[in-house]
């Protein structure tokens, strides 16, 4: 047991330690305030904002873990152990020369997300805004790595703590925003889409279209199979996030009550893991995400218990709140449209923290890496660019024992057009996750 001292026990306090601790390093913690209790305890330990005479290990504090509410903070970075810290601490007693726990709290929490920001068109929060992004470690799992270097710290003073690492783990997501790019769609869609695709002067399209609903070639979102043949080649669980929204401009899926679309969504389920992908229009709509929700509970007979926002649509920290409250137990959205990395610095599950009513609450956040989209369209990078990218992201999360975990679209994998050559990108990153896992 790790015996922590501190002036103040907060909510914030015992919800960082215990994710830096427990979490990510599976050591045994409990919290005091009382001085003599400290004093007297025999076992290892460490004063956290609280400079003592003795020689007990001392963790020198910021004000962030102390506080309630929501003020601008200044991140001054500056390098570290061959990377990034800030909140740092001038007193020559602390064991370390950053505040490492409300550094990681300011980072987990998305606590500059809760600030007046600047939002793109969708009120996203953009990543170049970010402090992640603009200090130069979006793309390192950086929470992760400072829990290592208090391990570091902790090991050399108590070797007698016995850690316990969490290890490697993979988990490939796939969004269905559209089932099907021409079938099954009704005649009214069917004829708007032609007459689309000659206002383009797009042939090709116009051709591909004739010829899948003629029945002479597939469609070319349905890559289910190809994906479950990946599952199985590698023996993997793909978990799916299924669009089950009214018609909308940002919301194209096909009608819920097709029975094709209710067919593909039970033949996954039977195989992979399936969660709720919540629409556009239900970003910031309780009413609307319920029903989206109950939608796929009718149709598997079962709780959904799986969410990520489509879009990547996350307001903090209403987008959690309403998921809190529709008996969502985990969200894959924690990551950027815009560019690949780590929303969080951290590639390991965690609680979502809610800031303004100051708790932690029961929702899981599983951050997400990379998506196809930013790799091909927001970043423009060709294959072979997009494969050493993957690459060094999941070196980064192996090297911390974290999750790495990518977000695909079954209409990305059909090998044309935009998208040829990207097929093999996702096997690269795959047979990339599972080696020496």
């Amino acid at each position: 047991m790790l015996l922590v001292l501190a002036p103040k026990i907060t909510n914030r306090l015992r919800y960082i330690f215990n994710l830096l601790l427990n979490d990510l390093l599976g050591l045994e913690t409990c919290f005091t305030a009382s001085l003599d209790e400290f004093s007297t305890y025999e076992g290892a330990k460490f004063s956290y904002g609280v400079s003592l005479e003795s020689d007990a290990l001392f963790f020198a504090a910021n004000h962030l873990l102390f506080e309630t509410g929501i003020s601008s903070c200044e991140v001054s970075c500056f390098d570290y152990a061959g990377s990034k810290a800030f909140f740092a601490v001038y007193q020559k007693s602390s064991a370390m020369p950053f505040d490492v726990f409300a550094a990681s709290f300011f980072l987990v929490s998305r606590y500059e997300e809760y600030l007046p920001q600047m939002r793109d068109e969708h009120g996203r929060f953009r990543a170049m805004q970010s402090e992640a992004y603009r200090n130069g470690f979006l793309r390192k799992p950086l929470v992760n790595s400072w829990a290592l270097e208090l391990k570091k710290v902790l090991q050399d003073r108590f070797p007698e703590l016995e850690f316990s690492l969490p290890s490697f783990k993979f988990i490939p997501t796939i969004d269905v925003d559209a089932a099907f790019a021409y079938k099954h769609k009704g005649m009214t869609r069917a004829v708007g889409g032609f007459f689309k695709a000659i206002n383009r002067s797009d042939y090709q399209e116009l051709r591909e279209r004739i010829e899948v609903l003629l029945g002479r070639r597939a469609d070319p979102f349905d890559t289910y199979e190809v994906i479950m043949a990946l599952q199985k080649k590698y023996s993997l669980k793909t978990l799916f996030f299924i669009l089950l929204a009214d018609y909308g401009v940002n919301d194209k899926n096909l009608p819920v009550q097709n029975r094709y679309f209710r067919q593909i969504i039970r033949e996954l389920a039977d195989y992979a893991d399936v969660g709720i992908h919540p629409s556009y229009a239900s970003s910031g709509n309780a009413a609307v995400l319920q029903k989206e929700i109950s939608r796929l509970s009718g149709i598997l007979h079962r709780d959904i218990l799986k969410s990520r926002q489509h879009f990547l649509r996350l307001e903090m920290p209403t987008t959690y709140r309403n998921l809190i409250n529709c008996d969502i137990a985990e969200d894959y959205t924690m990551g950027y449209a815009e560019e690949a990395g780590f929303r969080a610095s951290i590639c390991s599950p965690y609680n979502f923290f809610d800031l303004d009513l100051d708790r932690k609450t029961p929702l899981r956040i599983f951050p997400f890496a990379l998506m196809d989209g930013t790799l091909n369209d927001y970043m423009d990078l060709t294959p072979v660019q997009a494969s050493d990218l993957i690459s060094n992201l999941m070196k980064e999360v192996k090297a911390v024992g974290g999750t790495f975990i990518s977000l695909w679209h079954n209409s990305t994998l059909n090998d044309q057009r935009h998208w040829k050559g990207w097929l093999m990108v996702y096997e690269d990153m795959i047979r990339l996750a599972v080696k020496g896992k």
